[in-house]
């Protein structure tokens, strides 16, 4: 295993918006800092957001992959050093040490960790076989695949409920199953979906399985309460129920609460001196574009700091 020669004062992993604030605010105050993406894109989730962003401070974009190129523009006329295919396969929290996939290491004075988070999986049979058949990724991105067609949506948050209005409006019907009898999604968003004759829900049921030949037709559901099983007419799934974070080659290193999410004080510092944790793997409570860029300045400016001062 090689060791590399050049350490650095950060080594930021993670490459979504947290990360790329860090990094950018590290080269801002004169730290050598490196960011390791493990995806060939930088973007993190924001590659996976379909919508309209209207809602970070100053910028306004088609979708999270417009926004995520403006951030890109900026760093790279700056020559602030990120890199992508460069997974990270083991971190040494107490040593500061980062093994990355080729095995090569790098040292670093204090690490950022910025790994996000991705969606929860629901671990049932069909999931995985239909991704792309059947199973989507994005109701705002699949509102003309399921034109004229019957959408389950798995799920009772504001997620849930906003794809199925999403897809409502050229779904033949949009089936909403949730594991409890009540939702946690908002009311104006409940209201609209209540309103609609083409959204139908289903109550305190989980999903068995995703069936299909070449693609998806049907979902075996069954009742939490009676265990009785029922099959669901399905064209397309969408699962949304949660996400978790990407934390899980941390753990025993650092403080995490019972989700894995990483337990950090106001300037983003974790529990091991030298270790923080920024944007939604850190932050359960906002996960949101805003919150993910300032905690990565945060978090920059007080490893500035802690490295002064020692």
């Amino acid at each position: 295993m090689e060791q590399l020669k050049s350490d650095f004062d950060v080594v930021i992993i993670g490459g979504g918006p947290a990360g790329l604030s860090a990094a950018l605010w590290c080269f801002e105050l004169g730290l050598r800092a490196m960011l390791y993406e493990k995806e060939g894109e930088f973007g993190g989730q924001l590659l996976r957001t379909f919508n309209v962003i209207k809602n970070h401070l100053g910028i306004e974009a088609a979708n999270g992959r417009e926004l995520s190129e403006k951030f890109l523009l900026q760093l790279n006329s700056i020559e602030v050093p990120i890199k992508n295919n460069a997974g990270v396969t083991e971190v040494d929290l107490q040593r500061k040490i980062v093994t990355l996939g080729t095995g090569e290491q790098v040292s670093a004075r204090t690490v950022i960790i910025a790994t996000g988070v991705r969606r929860s999986r629901l671990g049932v049979p069909g999931e995985v076989e239909f991704e792309g058949r059947g199973v989507l990724h994005s109701g705002v991105d699949s509102k003309a695949a399921v034109a004229g067609k019957d959408v389950v949506i798995v799920g009772g948050g504001d997620a849930a409920i906003e794809n199925a209005l999403i897809l409502g409006e050229t779904a033949r019907k949009v089936v909403v199953i949730h594991r409890r009898n009540e939702f946690t999604a908002r009311k104006e968003f409940l209201d609209r979906a209540i309103g609609l004759d083409n959204i139908e829900f289903i109550y305190e049921s989980e999903v068995c399985s995703i069936n299909g030949d070449e693609v998806v037709s049907s979902i075996d559901i069954v009742n939490i309460n009676e265990g009785r099983r029922t099959k669901v007419s399905a064209d397309a799934v969408l699962i949304r129920i949660g996400v978790v974070p990407n934390t899980e080659m941390f753990r025993g290193q650092i403080d995490m609460d019972a989700k894995g999410y990483i337990v950090v004080n106001a300037s983003g510092a974790a529990s091991r001196v030298g270790i923080f944790a920024v944007g939604d793997a850190a932050n359960p409570i906002s996960p949101t574009i805003s919150t993910a860029v300032g905690s990565g300045a945060t978090a920059a400016k007080a490893s500035s700091a802690l490295l002064i001062n020692g």
